[in-house]
């Protein structure tokens, strides 16, 4: 079954994650998938641009809990987003939960519908925004960060655009990436590499300074009892035994 569909329109690779049945979930298959797809676009000199979409009503909804990546698999695949020589845009029509996040803030421009929803939800299973942090960090507003990261609450569209994770917010996303896909194709290919590569230096540097320190936090913390209680909790649908 395959994972990721694959359109182009004038020089625009569209990559969606087509995983609905799961909300579009980071499998170890979907992550290894997605990974191949931008390999390929990146390396088409036909290709000018990426937008990363999605199938159904969610964007993607963290890790899959039954398949999950290695921590290893995920940070490597936000590294490649970050370090492919091509601008990555997320369009998001649905709701963006834990890992998926991670996803939109590799992203370089990210753009979501008015009514999706976001929310960090790791601290409500035993586990923390670990590896998704290493994009986040460096590009989100600390002091937003700190309620949402602490509280696993849900917030919109409009703050996520606040904190920083969305770059714009529509009723209408397509109308307004429209410009955005306007300018890139408009835009030179070398100097739109050069230009990504000023814009993620610091990005790359948290990579650099803390992936190996993260990614050994997210695998003991996955192995922990709370995550093991907190993960049964969710598939169960009840209330974590943490719960007061």
């Amino acid at each position: 079954m395959t994972l990721i569909t694959r359109t182009r329109a004038r020089a625009v690779e569209t990559l969606s994650l087509d995983s609905p049945h799961n909300r579009n979930a980071l499998s170890a298959a979907l992550v290894g998938e997605l990974a191949d797809a931008l390999t390929d676009a990146g390396e088409d000199t036909g290709v000018r641009a990426i937008v990363l979409t999605h199938t159904g009503n969610t964007f993607s909804a963290g890790a899959d809990l039954k398949d999950p990546p290695v921590p290893e698999a995920l940070v490597a695949l936000l590294r490649q987003i970050i370090e492919l020589p091509k601008p990555v845009v997320a369009r998001v029509t649905g709701h963006v939960r834990a890992g998926g996040l991670g996803l939109l803030a590799a992203c370089d421009i990210a753009v979501a519908a008015t009514d999706a929803t976001f929310a960090f939800t790791e601290v409500r299973i035993g586990v923390a925004p670990a590896v998704i942090s290493l994009p986040i960090l460096p590009r989100a507003d600390p002091r937003a960060l700190a309620r949402h990261y602490l509280t696993g609450e849900r917030f919109a569209a409009s703050e996520a655009v606040a904190t920083g994770l969305l770059t714009t917010c529509d009723s209408d996303v397509d109308k307004a990436l429209d410009p955005i896909l306007e300018g890139l194709r408009r835009s030179a290919p070398d100097a739109l590499a050069e230009t990504k590569r000023l814009l993620t230096a610091r990005v790359l540097e948290a990579f650099d300074r803390d992936a190996a320190d993260l990614t050994a936090l997210s695998a003991r913390l996955f192995s922990s009892p709370q995550a093991r209680e907190g993960m049964t909790a969710f598939l169960e649908r009840r209330d974590p035994a943490w719960v007061v």
